[in-house]
C-alpha cells in the first residue's frame, strides 16, 4: 500500500504517476471528497468493482456511485434526461449524486441505473481529468459509519486498498443529496447537502 500526501495542487501529479498504473490493472484508491474518504476505482472494470465489494463486505445487490470529472466523462456511463439538463448544469460541481440509466454494461451498475455526480473537491477533478471516472462508495465496511479520516477508514475496511491520498481530515458533515432521475418524475432518495427542490441556489 502507497499512501502520499494529497493538500496541495502539486499532489495531484504524484498521485497521477503513482495510480495510473493501478487503475487500468484493477486496483482500488482510497481518496477524499467533499465530506468522507471514499474507495476509487474504475467503474467499468469488473476487478476493480470485485475488490471494492469485498474491502467494503457490500451487499451485492447494491451499485456503486461514480464521480466523474465533467459532463463528457459522465455521458459516457449514463443517459441523461434533456428535462434535467438545465438544473444538473447549474447544481454541478456539488455535493449531489444523481441516478441515471445507464450507456450499456457497467459493472458498478445494478438494474441499469447508475448513481453519479461532479464533485465539488478541486484536486478529485484534476485527478479524475487523468483517470477517468471513479467510484466513490464510502470508505468502511458495509454497515459501519463513513470516516473523515485515512487512519478510520483503513481500520474499518476488510482489506487495504493499494494507494491511499491522504487530505487530512476531511469536512465530514452531511453527505451528498441523492436524487433518483432515471424514471421521468425526480425522486429524493436521501436529503443532503445539495438542495434539489427550486428555487434552486447557484451552487451547493
Amino acid at each position: 500500500m502507497i499512501r502520499l500526501p494529497f493538500v496541495e495542487p502539486g499532489d495531484v501529479a504524484e498521485a497521477v504517476q503513482a495510480g495510473s498504473a493501478l487503475i487500468v490493472q484493477g486496483g482500488v484508491l482510497l481518496l477524499p471528497t467533499e465530506s468522507f474518504y471514499g474507495l476509487g476505482a474504475d467503474p467499468t472494470s469488473e476487478t476493480g468493482v470485485a475488490r471494492i465489494f469485498s474491502m467494503k463486505e457490500r451487499p451485492a445487490e447494491l451499485g456503486l456511485p461514480v464521480l466523474c470529472a465533467d459532463w463528457k466523462q459522465l455521458e459516457t456511463l449514463v443517459v441523461v434526461p434533456e428535462t434535467f439538463r438545465v438544473r444538473l448544469a447549474r447544481l454541478w460541481p456539488a455535493a449531489l449524486t444523481v441516478v441515471l440509466p445507464t450507456v450499456g454494461e457497467v459493472p458498478a451498475a445494478r438494474s441499469g441505473t447508475l448513481a453519479v455526480r461532479i464533485p465539488g473537491h478541486a484536486e478529485v477533478r484534476a485527478l479524475l481529468y487523468r483517470f477517468g471516472p471513479l467510484t466513490a462508495t464510502s470508505a468502511n465496511r458495509h454497515g459501519d459509519p463513513p470516516f473523515t479520516t485515512v487512519d478510520g477508514a483503513l481500520a474499518s475496511l476488510a482489506e487495504p486498498p493499494d494507494l491511499v491520498l491522504d487530505a487530512g481530515a476531511t469536512a465530514g458533515g452531511t453527505v451528498s443529496t441523492l436524487v433518483d432521475l432515471s424514471r421521468g418524475e425526480p425522486k429524493i432518495l436521501r436529503p443532503g447537502a445539495c438542495a434539489w427542490e427550486e428555487p434552486y441556489p447557484d451552487g451547493c
